[in-house]
């Protein structure tokens, strides 16, 4: 039986991962801080909790033992993450590192959380330029993010061992600790009649389900190699698609008002406006023999019926956004919609 360790394992993309290994019978370790974030299926599945701090190497090389058949790190941010997870790649027989299509950047240096929005010509490729790597920056900021990924990349890359580095994009399931749905979600639970969204509901920034990114680290593992990787779902949907998405999934009817370019900048905003398309490549994953788990709406079905029961009190009420979270208050300025609609009936 093969054996997995999944750092970081409780989070979204660890569960995912946990799930599809076990289901193909493998043994699955993740490690974590809390034991209550193991969920029960996992634990009933097999998984073992193995309680471990990113931040102390010296206890990951517990964790690993004698080694492993493959080493997945949900939560390798820095160079000096990647430096305090070299000693177990040397002994795992495949290594994928979750990065992030936040590394790329457009021909005047711009990416996806810069003050700038990227204008990319087309589909990115994984040998698009990327920002430059820095062990300096704060990786927890719009700037320093992606700079401190790429200088983690670097390190793994640089070993000479069988790493697969994925690089997602927007991702979502069961469990986000940012559910960009949840925009709608909440509108039906909150009975709204209309949805608002700018730009024409056009924009597009390339969604990825955990269960794919599941999907191509189980592709991964069977197929040790040195090499970069994106991860998205087999479609990218517009903003408005997406709407249209959870509305039919919770069998909800609003009338959709597609604002304009000269709109109130305040009105319709959501996760997805993006003056140009950001969609990933999927070429090199697709060559190696990757198949999706799902579309997005197929993917997405689990996040909405979780957002759903949360709402309700169920497992994960108590991540759900706060009322008065930054990211998502100006989504939810339902005096500002209404005083439109009176203006404009």
């Amino acid at each position: 039986m093969p054996r997995a360790l999944i750092v970081g394992g409780t989070g979204l993309i660890g569960r995912a991962a946990a799930r599809r290994l076990l289901a193909a019978g493998w043994r699955v370790d993740l490690t974590g801080r809390n034991p209550a974030h193991l969920p029960a299926d996992i634990a009933d599945a097999g998984g073992r909790f193995v309680a471990t701090d990113r931040d102390h190497p010296a206890q990951l090389l517990v964790a690993l033992g004698v080694g492993a058949d493959l080493l997945v790190d949900c939560l390798c941010y820095t160079a000096e993450h990647a430096n305090g997870l070299l000693p177990l790649v040397r002994n795992a027989g495949s290594t994928v590192m979750i990065s992030s299509k936040a590394v790329y950047v457009d021909g005047d240096g711009h990416h996806s959380n810069s003050a700038t929005a990227p204008k990319f010509d087309g589909p990115i490729r994984e040998t698009q330029a990327t920002v430059a790597p820095s062990a300096n920056a704060q990786y927890a900021s719009s700037e320093g993010y992606a700079a401190n990924k790429v200088a983690a990349e670097q390190v793994l890359l640089d070993s000479g061992h069988p790493v697969s580095v994925l690089r997602p994009s927007m991702i979502h399931g069961a469990g986000a600790t940012r559910p960009r749905e949840w925009i709608f979600v909440k509108r039906v639970l909150d009975r709204r009649p209309v949805v608002f969204l700018t730009h024409r509901g056009a924009g597009v920034d390339h969604p990825t389900a955990a269960a794919n990114i599941a999907a191509l680290i189980e592709v991964a593992a069977a197929m040790p190699g040195q090499r970069i990787l994106n991860i998205a779902d087999p479609d990218a949907p517009s903003a408005l698609e997406i709407s249209r998405t959870v509305a039919r999934r919770l069998g909800h009817v609003w009338d959709e008002v597609l604002l304009g370019d000269q709109a109130d900048e305040s009105l319709g905003r959501h996760p997805w406006d993006r003056p140009r398309p950001i969609v990933l490549d999927m070429s090199a994953a697709n060559d190696l023999g990757y198949t999706p788990a799902g579309d997005y709406a197929t993917t997405v079905a689990d996040e909405v019926e979780w957002l759903m029961a949360a709402a309700h009190g169920g497992e994960g009420a108590e991540i759900l956004p706060a009322r008065e979270d930054d990211f998502f208050a100006p989504m939810f300025d339902y005096a500002l919609e209404d005083r439109y609609l009176r203006a404009n009936t």
